[in-house]
């Protein structure tokens, strides 16, 4: 597995800095959703518009040299950091939702959770043959939604620049079914 460590650009913080900043700016809360869970809250990190900026641009920096043609955000907080992180690099935005929630024809792919199943679906139209795409969400756990997005991207004929979150919480080893494809994320738990 590609596993990349996140490069910032000359004249910018230290990269234990912006990951100490990032960690002071995300909550923890035990016993959320359920008793034993530490559940990483992000609302922290986005009411303060520095943290959300430098979250942004550690999560661009990589592929400032080699821009992907697309960013894909997973519904739904892959949204906030996708549309952000597009805009940052000057790239289009495609969203990966749960059913039925896209009004045009759409590729759907189910994938395994941790306690079940689910699906994400994308427009057809949305991602041409041959073009890169940048798949982001806000969190990485078991990969199974992640793995889901990287299989739109290829079944309409794209190819996967990389996957890329905020954070990862690395015992439940989600990155693992990524396989091959180049993973990035900021901050690990």
């Amino acid at each position: 597995m590609r596993s990349e460590e996140v490069i910032l650009p000359a004249g910018a913080a230290p990269e234990d800095d912006v990951r100490d900043r990032l960690r002071k700016a995300v909550r923890d809360i035990p016993d959320f959703p359920k008793d034993g869970i530490l559940f990483r809250d992000i609302t922290t990190l986005l009411l303060d518009p520095e943290a959300h900026s430098l979250a942004v641009k550690a999560l661009a920096d990589p592929f400032r040299d080699d821009l992907p043609d697309q960013i894909m955000g997973i519904e739904s907080r892959g949204f906030i950091f996708g549309s952000t992180l597009a805009l940052e690099l000057g790239v289009g935005f495609v969203l990966a939702r749960k059913p039925g929630k896209l009004p045009g024809p759409v590729l759907s792919v189910s994938y395994d959770l941790e306690y079940g199943s689910d699906s994400l679906e994308v427009h057809k139209d949305a991602i041409q043959p041959g073009s890169k795409v940048l798949v982001v969400d806000d969190l990485i756990a078991t990969g199974g939604t992640a793995k889901g997005a990287c299989e739109l991207v290829e079944l309409l004929g794209g190819y996967v620049a990389g996957a890329v979150f905020l954070i990862e919480l690395t015992g439940l080893n989600g990155r693992e079914l990524l396989g091959d494809r180049p993973f990035y994320s900021i901050l690990r738990y």
